[in-house]
């Protein structure tokens, strides 16, 4: 489960920063990849035991919910006002 969560954490952090750099209409979609990233990442580094990345991940994961909630993708726990 570990190599899985190690792997899947890269590759869609690859994906996420290949989607963003592209500039097109579906450079948002790598804001997805980051989270999904970051949630593999933050899985790896609590079965490592490595805290120094788990603190990055989780700053990661603010980055990319900021990211998804500017990107116009809707947040559950955010109500729109109006």
């Amino acid at each position: 489960m570990i190599d899985f969560l190690e792997w899947a954490g890269s590759l869609s952090g690859l994906l996420g920063a290949f989607l963003l750099a592209t500039h097109t209409r579906v450079s948002r979609y790598g804001w997805l990849a980051f989270l999904a990233a970051n949630v593999a990442m933050i899985g790896f580094a609590l079965g490592i035991g490595r805290y120094g990345l788990l603190v990055q991940q989780l700053g990661f994961m603010a980055t990319s919910l900021l990211g998804i909630y500017r990107a116009g993708f809707a947040l559950p726990f955010v109500r729109s006002q109006g």
